[in-house]
């Protein structure tokens, strides 16, 4: 029979999602389960600690000293989805320059050290708003995503992120249109999407849609993935974020069959 580890998701990177995340994780390990496949599951706080036998992993990991281990591990040979490559690269601060360099349309955005925390302003925008985000992991706390209106909002940012440690941030233009949340898995055919604020819903092309979040999760080297993107009043769409394995929350029954059928194909087919 084959053997795997899964590496559940620390719940510091779950805001508002711990349970979500613990759900998609022990959903997709019952459905390895049915195929006939044993799991044993690790704890990605534990990864620096702990010896993983397994040559094969499933991990939900996002932190950085989880991913790190990880990347170690797949170097020396072991089998890992999503790859903690991709992981790395879905940061925002690698995210933000892969993406543009593929093609994708994406908002214009600048990668700013916290340390040179006036290089880059508001003013740079010429625009009413704009985002400033962490750059490293995913949000985990609530000013790492947030829209401001002006420098003085953007320098309160810059100065709770350098009070957290954080080292770089993302600055990005705000996109006007409908927000699009979807959710996707690399080689499945399995997409759901639907609007996330509902203020114009204006026609699109749902297989253009589809085309530029595979484009983006495969150009990121990420299998099991979701995101979000905006529509333009004259239907262009434009990648904002792509995320490593996100919860499938609206989705999670028929999102778990796909996800631990594309663990044991890729498993089968080593």
């Amino acid at each position: 029979m084959l053997q795997v580890a899964g590496i559940r998701r620390e719940q510091l990177y779950s805001p508002n999602h711990v349970g979500n995340d613990a759900l998609i994780f022990m959903q997709t390990v019952e459905q390895l389960t049915e195929l006939g496949v044993i799991v044993k599951i690790y704890e990605e706080q534990d990864l620096g600690t702990i010896q993983i036998k397994e040559n094969f992993i499933f991990s939900m990991a996002q932190g950085v000293e989880g991913t790190k281990r990880l990347l170690e591990l797949e170097e020396k040979g072991k089998f890992i989805i999503n790859s903690p490559r991709g992981s790395i690269n879905s940061y925002r601060a690698n995210m933000v320059k892969i993406l543009p360099s593929k093609g994708i349309p994406f908002p214009k955005s600048y990668v700013v050290s916290i340390a040179e925390k006036n290089k880059i302003t508001f003013k740079s925008f010429n625009a009413r708003k704009i985002w400033v985000k962490r750059g490293d992991v995913h949000a985990v706390h609530r000013e790492d995503v947030t829209l401001v209106y002006s420098e003085d909002e953007r320098k309160n940012i810059f100065l709770e992120f350098e009070k957290r440690g954080i080292k770089k941030a993302v600055l990005q233009e705000h996109l006007y249109g409908d927000v699009i949340k979807f959710y996707s898995i690399v080689g499945r055919p399995f997409f759901h999407w639907y609007y996330l604020n509902g203020i114009n819903h204006t026609p699109f092309e749902e297989g253009k849609l589809i085309e530029l979040a595979n484009k983006s999760a495969v150009a990121l080297g990420l299998d099991i993935y979701g995101g979000d993107a905006v529509v333009s009043d004259n239907g262009d769409i434009s990648i904002i974020d792509i995320n490593d394995w996100p919860s499938f929350a609206p989705v999670r029954e028929e999102a778990s069959k796909h996800i631990a059928k594309l663990i044991f194909q890729k498993i089968k087919s080593l």
